[in-house]
């Protein structure tokens, strides 16, 4: 485990316990375009040992026409039994970076009922850069029963949206680039409004990491607190599409901040629409 945080493991940590059972380890890499990265293939060409691959854009809601939309309890279990993890499974999970989408693929198990979910410091890059074993086998899965028992708690509506912005019942804590909060910045998916919730506080998620690794306790509270984000009251968390939204939670969840829920339309819900109100310039 880290000492630095509890919901992360150590690559050396991973690397003593490789092919123990019930130990389960998931590459959930996932980029954008402007990253001219391939998840598949560079997964294919070299993953660390036992690793199965998590598939950002099959692993949703089949009936939502928005993009990474949470799957229905039965459906995630499908998927997660196919790749032979189990609810009660130690489950690893990283990505290239380190802290960019693991932590929605930690977030979706945690959501669904497991437990023991963690990510891996310093991520897929940080692995290969210290010239630790990588293969480009197939994984061998035994399918398995996930037994997903769903918090719905843990992730808001758009009717829950709506509610927040009128009310200021809860912090918006969005995780997208400043100057797409801003509205300065054209969102990358065409015909997408620019700017930001009323009432909303711009936390980039890419300010929250370091070298792959989430920033101490210490810091991302002063992240959170310059940023306007009132820690004493519910979070919501946001982003593009409620991938990089989970970052914003895995540091909530490290400050020990339990009231907090995922979006999970994210902007593509509420910016894709001509009936939300939006904002722009800084918070």
């Amino acid at each position: 485990m880290s000492d630095r945080n509890p919901f992360f493991v150590t690559p050396e940590w991973l690397e003593e316990r490789l092919g123990q059972p019930g130990l389960k380890i998931v590459d959930g890499s996932w980029y954008l375009p402007a990253q001219k990265r391939d998840a598949r293939k560079e997964y294919d060409s070299g993953h660390i040992p036992g690793a199965v691959f998590f598939d950002h854009d099959k692993v949703v809601d089949p009936d939502s026409d928005l993009p990474h939309t949470l799957p229905s309890p039965g459906i995630f279990a499908k998927f997660a039994g196919a790749m032979g993890i189990a609810a009660d499974d130690t489950i690893v999970v990283y990505d290239g970076p380190g802290v960019f989408t693991a932590p929605r693929v930690w977030w979706m198990f945690r959501v669904m009922g497991a437990r023991k979910v963690f990510i891996l410091e310093g991520g897929g890059d940080g692995w290969k850069a210290a010239g630790r074993r990588v293969t480009a086998e197939p994984t061998k899965i035994a399918p398995n029963v996930f037994d997903a028992k769903f918090d719905a708690s843990r992730v808001a509506s758009l009717t829950d949206m709506r509610k927040i912005v009128e009310s200021g019942s809860a912090e918006i804590a969005d995780a997208r680039p400043g100057g797409r909060f801003t509205g300065a910045d054209p969102e990358p998916r065409a015909g997408m409004r620019s700017g930001h919730m009323p009432g909303a506080h711009s936390v980039p998620a890419s300010s929250l990491a370091k070298d792959g690794r989430l920033l101490s306790a210490e810091a991302l509270k002063e992240k959170f607190e310059s940023a306007g984000v009132d820690l004493a009251k519910p979070v919501v968390t946001s982003c593009g599409s409620g991938v990089t939204a989970a970052v914003l939670t895995l540091a909530l969840e490290t400050l020990g901040h339990k009231e907090n829920r995922l979006y999970d339309g994210s902007w593509s819900e509420w910016g894709g629409r001509s009936d939300t109100p939006v904002e722009t310039g800084s918070d």
